[in-house]
């Protein structure tokens, strides 16, 4: 999918998003993420900020491992209205566990966080998504 420069700016420039799974069901859930974005693909780690179960129990890992089908949204609020805008991503998620891909997404999670830089992220599931549509709206 070739995505143009302005919503790349866009999404490179977002700190938070909003990752929406559902489980095989269709019940929806939906967390904010940090993730960083390499063009092609978003990424997302199961970080070591609290949770109350271990990686793989997280509703939204079992979620994907059910139902692949994802939706995220990248979003600017301001009080000033005519600056208000958003990206609806959808698209396809995996669970990378190691790999090329793994180690690359947490060095970009890395540059993008510097948080991360003092969390083993290498050693834990990072959510990738790969998008299939994305819509805008508002003054990107």
């Amino acid at each position: 999918m070739r995505i143009p420069k302005q919503i790349t700016v866009f999404i490179r420039a977002g700190r938070v998003a909003h990752l929406a799974t559902a489980d095989g069901g269709g019940q929806p859930l939906v967390v904010p993420i940090c993730f960083a974005f390499d063009g092609k693909e978003f990424f997302s780690p199961i970080d070591e900020k609290p949770k109350r179960l271990s990686p793989q129990r997280l509703k939204r890992l079992r979620n994907i491992a059910e139902n692949s089908k994802v939706s995220l949204i990248i979003d600017r609020y301001d009080e000033d209205w005519q600056r208000l805008a958003y990206l609806l991503i959808t698209g396809r998620a995996k669970i990378l566990f190691r790999g090329a891909r793994h180690r690359r997404a947490v060095l970009l999670l890395r540059k993008k966080y510097s948080q991360y830089e003092r969390m083993a992220i290498d050693e834990r599931p990072i959510i990738v998504i790969t998008p299939i549509r994305i819509r805008n709206w508002g003054n990107l």
